[in-house]
């Protein structure tokens, strides 16, 4: 497990593909994005946007808390067998990893927001934690 000192590795050829996705943010990751930035309770940690983790993209990622959050598009069998192998791997490195669907942004952003505060709350425990 890496410590907060600790440098994340990535593939180097994600770098330019992970520029492009922040230039280019879909509706449910731009409202999400914008609720982390404007919301106060949030003030201590710092998210960034589109980061390269080992061979993935995290749309969220604090590294402070070493805590990613993924907005998944339409799901079928293929992607959520990758999704659990890729959690299963930013796990491995203490990477806590959490998700949510294109609709619940869109239709219960408040209630996404408010689970994501008590994962938050969760995980500094975990963190701080002998």
């Amino acid at each position: 497990m890496i410590n907060s000192k600790d440098f994340i590795p990535f593939r180097p050829d994600l770098k330019e593909k992970a520029r492009d996705n922040r230039r280019n943010m879909n509706r449910p990751e731009a409202k999400l994005w914008y609720e982390i930035l404007s919301n106060r309770k949030l003030l201590g940690y710092r998210f960034l946007r589109q980061k390269p983790v080992l061979n993935y993209i995290l749309d969220f990622f604090c590294p402070k808390l070493k805590f990613g959050i993924e907005i998944d598009g339409e799901s079928h069998d293929e992607q959520v067998e990758y999704d659990k192998k890729r959690t299963s791997n930013l796990n491995e490195i203490g990477i806590k990893l959490i998700r949510y669907s294109n609709a619940d942004v869109m239709c219960n952003l408040e209630g996404v927001y408010w689970d994501i505060e008590e994962k938050i709350k969760e995980r500094e425990k975990e963190l701080c934690s002998p």
